[in-house]
C-alpha cells in the first residue's frame, strides 16, 4: 500500500470555498479649509463631490474651502456636500482630505484610527508631526507616493505638468518692461531674432516648459546630465532639438545668450546647484530666471525662496521668480489636477469595503500608505528621521 500524507478524511470530496463577496463600505469625508501659507488648492471640485454624493457617501466641507479655487460654498452645497463652520466637526471625520500635511494642532483635532489623505512633503516634516501621527493611530497615505498601472507618480506628474507650463508663463509675463524685463515678446515673430530659452532638467516639469517654450516659437537648449532622459524627452516631443550634458563651458555659453533660464532638477535630498553666482553675473541684463526646483533648494547660487505676493527680486540685473508651490497660482487648475486623480480612488476604496481591502487589492494604493493604524510603514521616512517602521507587506497581505 502507498505511503501518502493525506488522511482519509482529507481524500473525500470537499465543499468548494468561495471568496465571501466584499460590503461596500460608506465612506464620511471631511474638507477643512487650508491654513498653510500660500495654499488656495482644494481636495475635490464641486463635481467630484457630487459624484461622491451620488454614490451613497457624505462629505462635510468647512466653510470657505474652496473659495480660493474660485469653488463657493453654494457650489458645494448644490453638489451635495454638507457645510460647516465648526472646524473641530470637519476634523472628527473617519477620513480627512488634505492638500497639505496638518499641523500638530489638527492632528489634536482628529480622532483615533482616523483615514488622513494629504500630501507629505517630508523636507518639510519634523518628527513630532509623526510622533502626534503613531499617537492618535492614523492611517496615512501621501498623493505623491501613489502609484499608477504604469509605476508613474500621478499626483506628481500632474502638478509637475503645471508648474512646466507655468514656468514659461510666468517668464513671458516677466520679460515685459513694466515687470523689470527687457521688454522682449517670448516667441518668434517674423524677421525678429526668437527668445532663447535654457532648461536645466529633463524629468516632466522640464518636458511641460519644453513644449509650452516651443509652442511659443521660443528657441530651447536642455541640459541634463542623463542622457537616457535626454533621449526620452526628445523622443517625447518627436523633434530634435539642443540637448546636451552639464558641462559650466558649454551651459555659461548658453546662459550669456539666453533670455530665460528654468531650473526644473531633482535632487535626492536637495537640488544640485548647477549655476553659480558668477554664471549669473554673466547673464543679460533684463533676462529672466524661473528657479522651479527652489521647493527642494533650487539650482541656481543666486535662488532665495520669495512668495506669490512679492515674486520677484533683481540680482546683477537679472530678474528672478523663486516662488515654491507654483501649482498654488493656478489654484482651480491644479485643484481639478488632484481632484481628476484623488475621486477614482475615493470610489474604489469604498467598493473594496474600506482602506484595508482596497489596499490589499491595489499596490499602487498601497505605496501611498506612509502611517498604517499608528505604524509607520515607509522606509524612506523612518531612515530620515530615524524611526522604526515596518514593512507594510508583512501587515497588510
Amino acid at each position: 500500500m502507498a505511503i501518502t500524507p493525506f488522511s482519509k478524511k482529507d481524500l473525500l470530496p470537499q465543499e468548494e470555498k468561495l471568496e465571501v463577496a466584499k460590503h461596500k463600505s460608506e465612506l464620511f469625508i471631511g474638507i477643512p479649509k487650508e491654513t498653510s501659507f500660500q495654499e488656495r488648492r482644494i481636495c475635490l471640485t464641486p463635481d467630484a463631490v457630487n459624484s461622491i454624493t451620488s454614490h451613497g457617501h457624505r462629505v462635510l466641507i468647512e466653510a470657505g474651502a474652496g473659495v480660493n479655487a474660485s469653488y463657493s460654498d453654494k457650489d458645494y452645497s448644490d453638489a451635495g456636500a454638507e457645510i460647516t463652520n465648526d472646524t473641530k466637526k470637519v476634523f472628527g471625520c473617519p477620513m480627512i482630505l488634505k492638500v497639505e500635511p496638518p499641523t500638530n494642532e489638527e492632528i489634536e483635532m482628529m480622532n483615533p484610527q482616523t483615514i488622513l489623505i494629504s500630501a507629505l512633503q517630508i523636507k518639510t516634516r519634523k518628527k513630532d508631526y509623526f510622533e502626534s501621527l503613531k499617537k492618535k493611530k492614523i492611517t496615512a497615505l501621501a498623493f505623491e507616493y501613489i502609484k499608477d498601472d504604469d509605476n508613474s507618480f500621478p499626483a506628481v506628474k500632474s502638478l509637475s505638468e503645471i508648474a512646466g507650463t507655468a514656468s514659461i508663463l510666468v517668464a513671458s509675463e516677466l520679460m515685459t518692461c513694466g515687470k523689470g524685463g527687457n521688454g522682449l515678446l517670448f516667441g518668434n515673430i517674423t524677421g525678429v531674432r526668437p527668445t532663447e530659452v535654457v532648461i536645466l532638467g529633463a524629468g516632466t516639469v522640464a518636458e511641460y516648459a519644453v513644449k509650452t517654450a516651443l509652442g511659443l516659437g521660443a528657441s530651447v537648449k536642455v541640459f541634463d546630465n542623463s542622457i537616457t532622459k535626454l533621449r526620452r524627452l526628445q523622443n517625447n516631443l518627436q523633434q530634435r532639438i539642443f540637448t546636451s550634458t552639464i558641462q559650466n563651458k558649454t551651459l555659461l555659453k548658453s546662459l550669456r545668450r539666453c533670455d530665460v533660464a528654468i531650473g526644473a532638477m531633482r535632487g535626492k535630498y536637495r537640488t544640485p546647484v548647477v549655476v553659480t553666482d558668477d554664471m549669473v553675473s554673466h547673464m543679460k541684463k533684463g533676462s529672466v530666471i524661473v528657479d522651479v526646483s527652489i521647493d527642494t533648494g533650487g539650482c541656481f547660487e543666486t535662488s532665495e525662496v520669495t512668495t506669490h505676493e512679492n515674486p520677484t527680486y533683481v540680482k546683477h540685473g537679472v530678474v528672478h521668480y523663486c516662488v515654491p508651490n507654483i501649482p498654488s497660482r493656478y489654484s482651480k487648475t491644479a485643484s481639478l489636477s488632484i481632484s481628476n486623480i484623488i475621486t477614482p480612488y475615493l470610489l474604489q476604496i469604498a467598493d473594496d469595503g474600506g482602506i484595508e481591502s482596497a489596499i490589499r487589492c491595489d499596490a499602487g494604493l498601497k505605496n501611498g500608505v506612509y502611517f498604517y493604524h499608528g505604524i509607520l510603514t515607509n522606509k524612506t521616512i523612518g531612515e530620515w528621521f530615524d524611526l522604526t517602521y515596518r514593512d507594510i507587506n508583512l501587515i497588510v497581505f
